[in-house]
């Protein structure tokens, strides 16, 4: 029976993944089109005067080096005073388009303070942008120039007053003790038709500007000539050409604040105050604006405004600030102008420029107002103030010469004399009374110079002084805040200059250090010294002691360098400049300038045992190898100088330093230094010392490094138990012309090629040589003086024989056949004359110098087989 199968029930999916396609592709559309419409920027219009430098789709809108949007039209405004400039603003810039934002265009400017818009010569102009704060706007109006401060400037926004601009323009640099430490930013007029300037300090330096700073003007060039003398006054070489400003602030004042207001002075002598009073008259004739107030020749003030009062003048004054402590309640001002007598004319020059006020300190506190006198006051001086002060030479000061402080006169140089042994200058000097109060212990007192020239790449400061400086010279007080007065019943120093002065009192703070040198040439008084490159001390004194024939050197080192003092420290004569040669190079080593010019020592210090702290070493080498000195002599004619090596079996183990001529014209003394790991045995009395030199030869060369090095000391070690430090050098060659050398008249039917320095030789040993030679008186013989070295002199006596060896014998015969008879190569070339002796000294009497011994052609064959014993 057939199984009917059951039909299977399938239920239909809801949702098919087929759909999931056009919803993705309908989720993506939608979040690019969102993504378009907010990317698509910001439209933002911006009115500006022209268009010129302003092109569609090129001009870029730039903020903090990045480009923010671009030009996409414009169009002339509705009413025909400028064009419309439409801008497609980045979406991410909506934070920079605030009410206060501001627009301006960028391009290219050139002025004498530099370059602006540098980057716009390539990239080509663009709008700037400065973000604001406020809501948000899409519409702005074109700033005509570039804000003061561009946008992350960080640093302090100050503003200045000033009468009028000058050369100061947009980018003078703002100074500070000559470091440049801002610029001018901006300039316009105020409501009073004053000049405000806003300059901006940088970061870093913006702590230094206070509430009380000064501000002055220091562009260009500033000349004070009168007949006086002539200041010249120089700032930088940037605010030369384009202006600048200085100021100075107090420590003690607190910080400035953001666009906090300055005056701007003309000069720094105004800017640095003074005081301030009021003078009173009933007219101002002769007086005006920049008259001089005069204080015993020198000015220290001037008037600042000449007001009319009803009833009187006021005459608003000022006294500069170095001399402010001179104004006192009873202080007296009077004016003064040409004076016309029959005595001639004094003070000329104020008929042109107007009367001057003089001025009379006084006591007690400075007052307001004072009243200006017509003519000078009387008055009644107390007895000056005497005092002695000496100098070891004169620095030009004679009696009749001006003592000031501060450039105004307080005192006389009365006398000028000799000290009674001699050893210094006097000066007799008297100080008015009225500045008794500046003579406190600790003053001192330092002659001036009649020009001074102060230049560096800062600027040039040019001096002169007065004519009363230039003729009779002036000597300036420098006051000390010591309370205690100053004792005038003992002379006082009188410097040469402020320098010598302060090194004078430095040395009481510095530790003396003294040295010996067999030889102090290239250091000198004042030379420096060094350790690693930095001056810590000056040579003070060199001084030569007889009794030990060697000089001694004193240092003071500064006290800051006392623990170096105590470590084991050398010193050496520094080279002013140190060459080092070889094959891989040169090297050179230049002392500082200071050195060069004067000298200069150096100091190290040295790890390891105790080494000679007080010896003065010729060089670095000799200083770091703690070297041992010693003493050569040698004869006159030795061919040895200064640098030569000292060396053992090929090594150096030294050095020879110096080299003189003795007393006596016979030797040479040689200072030597043995390197210190080596002088042991070579400083033992039974030491030798040997001058090897290069000698060529027809044998060879014998030592040939002294061909590249020169003459050498060659030392041998000794084994003796005891030392010594001198040592003699006995001469490289025999003495033939010594004292003691055997002299001999020999004679020859020829000269042959014997000549002077002909060598005589025993056995094929020179033992001395021809020292003359002439012809006999009746022309039959040729005479030859020879000399024997003394050491070779018992080797002769009446039995000996002399013969020639020169050149080559060819002996000739038609049945014996021919027979050559040669010397040495040497003898062959140069000539020579040989010897033999033919019994002992005690069978034979000696030669003597009356002897005229004859020198045969050839040896005979038995003189050549005699072997006498010969002892000296």
């Amino acid at each position: 029976m057939t199984q009917i199968e059951q039909p299977k029930v399938v239920r239909k999916k809801l949702f098919s993944p087929v759909w999931l396609l056009p919803i993705v592709a309908l989720a993506l559309g939608a979040w690019l089109g969102v993504k378009s419409i907010r990317e698509s920027g910001i439209d933002v219009r911006i009115h500006f005067p022209s268009a010129t430098g302003i092109d569609v789709g090129k001009t870029l809108v730039r903020y903090q080096g990045l480009n923010v949007g671009k030009v996409v039209d414009v169009s002339i405004d509705d009413e025909l005073k400028g064009v419309n400039v439409d801008l497609l603003m980045d979406y991410r810039a909506e934070p920079l388009l605030r009410a206060n934002s501001k627009f301006w265009l960028v391009t290219p400017k050139a002025s004498i303070t530099g370059v602006e818009g540098l980057d716009a010569l390539f990239s080509g102009n663009y709008i700037g942008l400065l973000p604001g704060d406020g809501d948000f706007r899409d519409h702005f109006e074109a700033e005509q120039e570039a804000p003061p401060v561009l946008p992350g400037s960080d640093g302090l926004v100050i503003e200045l007053s000033a009468e009028k601009l000058g050369s100061l323009d947009v980018g003078s640099p703002v100074f500070y003790r000559q470091i440049p430490v801002g610029e001018v930013v901006s300039y316009r007029l105020d409501p009073q038709h004053k000049v405000l300037l806003k300059a901006y300090i940088e970061k870093q330096y913006a702590t230094l500007v206070r509430k009380d700073s000064h501000f002055w003007n220091v562009s260009g060039v500033q000349i004070d000539a009168s007949l006086s003398g002539i200041k010249v006054n120089t700032a930088s070489l940037a605010s030369l050409i384009a202006g600048g400003i200085n100021f100075s602030s107090p420590v003690s004042s607190p910080a400035a604040e953001a666009n906090q207001g300055y005056k701007l002075y003309a000069s720094q002598q105004e800017a640095n105050g003074g005081v301030r009073f009021v003078l009173t008259a009933k007219d101002a004739d002769g007086i005006k604006r920049g008259t001089d107030v005069i204080y015993r020749g020198v000015t220290i003030g001037e008037v600042e405004n000449v007001v009319a009062e009803s009833q009187s003048v006021s005459i608003h004054t000022r006294l500069d600030a170095p001399y402010a402590e001179l104004l006192g309640s009873d202080a007296k001002f009077w004016r003064e102008g040409a004076d016309i007598s029959l005595n001639g004319f004094k003070h000329a020059g104020r008929l042109v420029s107007g009367d001057v006020i003089q001025f009379l300190p006084g006591n007690g506190s400075p007052l307001a107002q004072y009243p200006l006198a017509n003519t000078a006051p009387r008055l009644e001086r107390e007895t000056p103030i005497m005092l002695t002060l000496t100098a070891a030479e004169n620095p030009g000061i004679s009696s009749g010469a001006d003592i000031r402080y501060r450039q105004v006169s307080i005192g006389k140089i009365t006398q000028v004399r000799l000290a009674d042994d001699f050893s210094a200058v006097l000066y007799q000097a008297e100080i008015f009374p009225e500045f008794k109060a500046l003579l406190t212990a600790g003053s001192d007192f330092i002659a001036e110079a009649p020009l001074d020239i102060k230049a560096s790449l800062d600027g040039v400061e040019v001096k002169s002084g007065d004519l009363t400086t230039l003729t009779k010279g002036v000597v300036s007080l420098r006051h000390s805040l010591n309370k205690k007065a100053l004792n005038t019943a003992n002379p006082i120093a009188l410097f040469a200059s402020a320098s010598k002065a302060d090194a004078f009192y430095q040395q009481g703070h510095k530790i003396k250090w003294t040295l010996y040198s067999d030889d102090a040439a290239s250091v000198t008084t004042g030379s420096p010294v060094y350790y690693k490159k930095m001056q810590v001390g000056t040579v003070t004194a060199v001084d030569w002691q007889a009794t030990a024939d060697r000089f001694t050197v004193t240092l003071a080192i500064d006290s800051t360098f006392a623990p170096l003092l105590k470590k084991n420290i050398v010193f050496w004569q520094n080279p002013a400049l140190a060459v080092d040669a070889s094959l891989t190079g040169v090297k050179l080593q230049m002392a500082p300038l200071n050195g060069v010019l004067k000298g200069s020592i150096a100091l190290a210090k040295l790890d390891g045992h105790k080494v000679d702290s007080q010896r003065l070493y010729h060089s670095e080498s000799l200083a770091r190898s703690q070297a041992q000195a010693i003493s050569l002599l040698l004869p006159a004619d030795s061919s040895l100088r200064t640098g030569a090596a000292i060396r053992y079996q090929g090594t150096q183990i030294g050095e020879v330093t110096q080299v003189v001529l003795n007393a006596d014209l016979k030797h040479l003394d040689a200072k030597a230094y043995l390197y210190g790991k080596y002088a042991a045995p070579f400083l033992k009395r039974d030491s030798q010392y040997q001058l090897q030199q290069a000698q060529v030869t027809l044998k060879g060369v014998e030592h040939p490094e002294a061909l590249l090095t020169g003459a050498f000391i060659a030392a041998t070690p000794g084994n003796a138990s005891d030392n010594s430090t001198q040592f003699t050098v006995p001469r490289l060659t025999d003495d033939y012309m010594a004292k003691d050398a055997l002299h001999l008249l020999l004679s020859r039917n020829t000269l042959g090629s014997v000549k002077n320095g002909t060598g005589i030789f025993f056995r094929g040993i020179q033992i001395g040589q021809i020292i003359d030679y002439r012809l006999k008186d009746n022309g039959d013989e040729v005479l030859l003086n020879a000399s024997i070295a003394a050491r070779y002199r018992h080797l002769l006596n009446q039995s000996s024989r002399f013969y020639d060896l020169s050149g080559i014998k060819v002996d000739l015969g038609l049945f014996s056949g021919t027979q050559i008879e040669t010397g040495s190569l040497e003898t062959i070339l140069a000539g020579g004359i040989g010897v033999v002796t033919e019994l002992n000294n005690q069978q034979a009497a000696p030669l003597n110098a009356s002897q005229t011994l004859p020198v045969y052609d050839k040896a005979d064959a038995d003189w050549l087989q005699w072997r006498p014993q010969l002892s000296e």
